[in-house]
């Protein structure tokens, strides 16, 4: 029903992602698979509610609807069958301030703050530039799969007041098993750590995986947690700043809408709430073929790699469009191989380094692109790897 391989100019559009090349690359002719967002046209269903909005031609202050609000508690049933109350929800203009804002309004300064690295980097400077501790849980890469370090968590938890949980997790690709998720939520739970879960990445799960929301898990676990979610990803809108905090505790909820009251970013954007809703109400069929789409992406990639017997290594990949590329077998250093990718591959992809330990000789690749592009960019890999 609905066309990904079309291949769309997106050049000269101010986009991060093409636009900035020479800036982040130090070269113009990079192909960019590198931040996070799609190559592919926006959904109908999604222009449409924007273009009939836009033609009243006044774009006064706006408030959210009832509608809004139910379309958020509809997907949210329909997709991951948590059942939740449209009074839960709390506006942010995006995943990244939410993250700032719970910072700000469940810890102090010098407060521990756990993270899992190798992780989405904003997690770091959330709980630094705030002036709270970084408290590292690092994952553990076990034959091909990372895992837990439980006991390593039980004891960071002692000294923490927050833990950032990418769920689905965002470099790695896992989504966590229910077991894994609610031994993480009891450990927060004995010792009053607040959970603050990016699940931005939850409608993008690849086919035989089932994403889990935390704060479904139990009443004592969603007592404690704040859920972010957001359409940005799902539905390649992220210009459009728009995002939903859900929090069922009253008192953590209130605590956060009177931070983010305090810098008066609660009215939100007039089209970013149409697109949202629209992608909500109309938006099944669509992501269910993109991930469809995206899960023979990534088999493309992995088919490629094995032909030609490249030491690049795909990381079983278990939901999100990004994939996370292991290049430790080539020998070659973090530096070498950004030099390779730049210069022979002409590449664009994300430094496993930025995402902190854990991450050296690894690269994040986003895979949301047309076929066409995703054989170049395998090419492109195994002629040079």
């Amino acid at each position: 029903m609905y066309n990904f391989d079309k291949v769309i100019n997106r050049e000269s559009t101010a986009n991060i992602k093409y636009d900035l090349r020479a800036k982040i690359f130090g070269k113009d002719d990079v192909l960019p698979m590198w931040v996070a967002d799609m190559d592919f046209e926006t959904p109908s269903f999604i222009k449409d509610a924007i273009i009939n909005r836009a033609n009243h031609s006044i774009y006064g202050y706006s408030f959210r609807t009832k509608s809004y609000h139910e379309s958020i508690v509809n997907w949210i049933h329909k997709r991951h069958n948590w059942e939740i109350d449209s009074r839960w929800i709390v506006f942010s203009p995006g995943v990244v301030p939410a993250l700032n804002f719970s910072t700000l309004a469940y810890s102090l300064e010098g407060d521990g703050v756990i993270v899992q690295p190798p992780v989405y980097f904003p997690f770091f400077s959330a709980v630094t530039d705030n002036k709270r501790v970084q408290l590292n849980n690092n994952l553990l890469l076990d034959e091909g799969r990372y895992i837990i370090d439980f006991d390593d968590f039980e004891k960071k938890a002692q000294n923490a007041s927050m833990f950032f949980l990418s769920s689905p997790h965002n470099p790695v690709g896992r989504v966590w098993t229910i077991e894994e998720l609610t031994r993480l939520g009891e450990i927060c739970v004995r010792n009053n750590v607040v959970i603050i879960s990016d699940e931005i990445h939850s409608d993008l799960i690849l086919p035989g995986n089932n994403h889990i929301p935390m704060a479904s898990i139990s009443p004592e676990i969603a007592d404690i947690t704040i859920t972010c979610i957001a359409p940005s990803k799902t539905f390649n809108i992220a210009g459009l700043a728009t995002s939903s905090v859900i929090i069922s505790n009253s008192n953590l909820r209130e605590k956060l809408e009177q931070i983010i009251n305090r810098f008066h970013l609660s009215g939100g954007n007039l089209f970013g709430a149409v697109a949202s809703e629209a992608g909500y109400t109309y938006g099944h069929t669509w992501v269910d073929e993109l991930m469809c789409y995206i899960s023979e992406n990534f088999s493309s990639l992995e088919q490629a790699l094995l032909k030609s017997k490249s030491k690049i290594k795909l990381i079983n990949p278990e939901a999100t469009y990004l994939g996370w590329l292991d290049f430790r077998d080539t020998g070659y250093s973090d530096k070498q191989i950004k030099q390779e990718l730049v210069n022979n591959a002409l590449l664009g992809l994300s430094p496993g380094s930025t995402f902190g330990i854990g991450g050296e000789g690894f690269q994040r690749i986003n895979l949301a692109a047309p076929r066409s592009v995703i054989i170049d960019a395998a090419a492109r890999l195994t002629n040079t790897f």
